[in-house]
């Protein structure tokens, strides 16, 4: 598991095993992302697996930096062991290359084969928005005040779209695709850097607004609640689909919608 070798994967071992591992999971988020920019961590409670966890950062100084500081301090009252892994993530390994399949995957090959597809669509968009931006350009050549009273309604729509509504108060849902997505449901631990190593493993993440919820959840217990800003809809929908119901820790599942 741990190697002299470095590498932006840390591997942890003698952690407490008797905390549960989605609260496990959000204490070491909370504490590492300090050192650098953490994309995901991984923690089993499996027999094998137990008192161990992996930390991925976003590079080998935040890694480096983060075992330093870290080696033999008190985590749940054990000592952390701390080194570097012996292997590349799957989370790095899907930074560097987002089609990237692990190779253990039950569905690669379909995977690998939709990724294909999607990049064959991808290629037709390009080729669809050319021609509507050369068809836009010859008809703004026809009327400029036109044009003007185009671009002014764009601007009202991408300020619409991506603004945030005011902190501690809730925005109005929506039932279709927009690019920004409403968390609730958050515990008081998790902070914006904390919530947007979730979301910043998906592509066209943009921002994290994390604030105090005016209302409590179903139990009566105060919570948090969050704005998350993707450059577009789709790439939105794709965090969204992934995220919503995750498990942040013990009892607290996390509801994403769109706004």
């Amino acid at each position: 598991m741990a190697s002299n070798q470095p590498n932006s994967t840390l591997y942890i071992n003698n952690l407490n095993d008797k905390v549960h591992k989605d609260e496990l999971r959000l204490q070491l988020l909370a504490l590492f992302t300090t050192y650098g920019k953490v994309i995901d961590v991984v923690a089993s409670k499996g027999p094998k697996k137990k008192g161990q966890a992996f930390l991925v950062f976003n590079d080998l100084a935040g890694a480096t930096t983060a075992m330093r500081a870290c080696e033999g301090m008190l985590f749940y009252d054990k000592p952390m062991h701390i080194d570097y892994a012996k292997t590349k993530s799957y989370a790095t390994s899907r930074k560097d290359d987002p089609n990237f399949v692990p190779p253990n995957a039950a569905n690669a090959s379909s995977l690998i084969r939709n990724g294909a597809l999607e990049k064959d669509k991808k290629r037709q968009r390009e080729a669809d928005d050319d021609i509507g931006r050369q068809t836009k350009r010859e008809k703004a050549e026809s009327d400029d005040e036109m044009e003007i009273d185009d671009d002014e309604d764009d601007d009202d729509n991408d300020s619409r779209l991506n603004s945030v509504v005011a902190p501690g108060v809730i925005p109005a849902l929506v039932d279709y695709p927009t690019p920004r997505l409403f968390c609730t449901n958050l515990p008081l631990e998790v902070t914006d850097s904390v919530l947007s190593v979730l979301f910043q493993q998906y592509q066209g993440y943009q921002s994290t607004h994390v604030s105090m919820s005016p209302t409590p959840n179903a139990v009566g217990s105060p919570v948090k609640m969050a704005q998350v800003i993707f450059e577009s809809a789709e790439l939105a929908t794709v965090a969204k689909e992934a995220l919503d119901g995750y498990t942040l820790k013990k009892d607290w599942k996390m509801s994403v919608q769109y706004v």
